[in-house]
């Protein structure tokens, strides 16, 4: 796969992730966000394993195992943070300090351990999606900024950020697919023992089993396997600010399909994030975004 091409499949990956937003606005209201992340890892994890296993292509012997239960105990870890900070703060407050910290904590993490420094074209890129992102999300709602909510909505940042940079090393042994069916899996078995502290009254109404499914096996799965694929070839730097196409896909499926109205700064904020996204993704070449050999 080229470089280029790279950056346009994780691109679609974070796309796929934006349409969960709108396919839970048809999941009952009563079901706990917690409940849905834990089924979407369960239900990805596992409609992989099980598609790997029939079509004999599941090498377990080749599995780097420790390497990618700590990957699974990252994203796990990050499921909690995030709805734990959503809970305290708010949904505003919460996802933007998440989704903007991220793309920020993976080059602080290239450049600490990889010795590579983001170059200028990814700073203004990554800053203006951040920017865009804040102006999007923090209209919606009274913002009700909480210290710890914050701290906490900081760490989900981070271990998304760890997630992406620890896959890179998972890829070299496996298959993008093999990668995630295996972490959704193992990730899915460590949150399984919480699922039950969370209300899932109203899952298997007919419309919120629909959108479970689609979120589990399209945003998740599919999404997934995208994004991994296309990490294989880009920074993780690189990868984790293209997922901040997610809130700009969300935004516009709620325009057109939830009905929402959006005010004048939140167009404002969709224009940024799609400026950086292109500024992020155009002629991409060969260590473009670093000072220094990713190794």
């Amino acid at each position: 796969m080229s470089e280029r091409m790279a950056y346009i499949v994780v691109l679609c990956g974070a796309i796929l992730w934006g349409t969960s937003g709108t396919a839970q606005t048809f999941i009952a209201e009563s079901v706990d966000p917690f409940i849905v992340a834990t089924l979407r890892l369960a239900i990805g994890g596992f409609v992989l394993m099980a598609g790997l296993l029939l079509l004999g292509k599941l090498h377990l012997s080749k599995w780097p195992l420790k390497r990618m239960v700590l990957v699974a105990i990252v994203l796990a870890c990050f499921q909690i943070c995030f709805f734990t900070a959503v809970r305290v703060t708010g949904v505003a407050v919460g996802t933007v300090v998440t989704i903007g910290s991220a793309p920020m904590f993976a080059g602080l993490l290239e450049w600490l351990l990889l010795r590579c420094l983001p170059n200028r074209q990814w700073l203004i890129a990554t800053s203006m999606a951040i920017i865009g992102s804040g102006l999007l999300f923090l209209n919606k709602e009274l913002v009700l900024v909480n210290p710890a909510g914050v701290s906490i909505a900081l760490i989900a940042g981070f271990l998304f950020a760890c997630y992406t940079f620890l896959n890179k090393k998972v890829i070299e042994y496996v298959s993008a697919i093999e990668a995630v069916a295996g972490v959704f899996t193992l990730s899915a078995l460590m949150l399984l023992p919480f699922y039950f502290f969370f209300s899932s009254e109203g899952l298997m109404m007919r419309s919120s089993f629909i959108a479970i499914v689609y979120i589990g096996l399209i945003t998740a799965a599919l999404g997934y396997v995208l994004f991994v694929m296309g990490l294989k070839y880009i920074p993780s730097s690189a990868a984790t600010s293209l997922s901040l196409a997610e809130p700009f896909t969300a935004a516009i499926l709620s325009v057109v399909i939830v009905g929402e109205q959006l005010n004048v700064s939140a167009w404002i904020g969709i224009f940024l994030l799609l400026t950086g996204i292109v500024v992020l993704t155009i002629k991409p070449s060969p260590r473009s975004f670093f000072a220094g050999p990713e190794k």
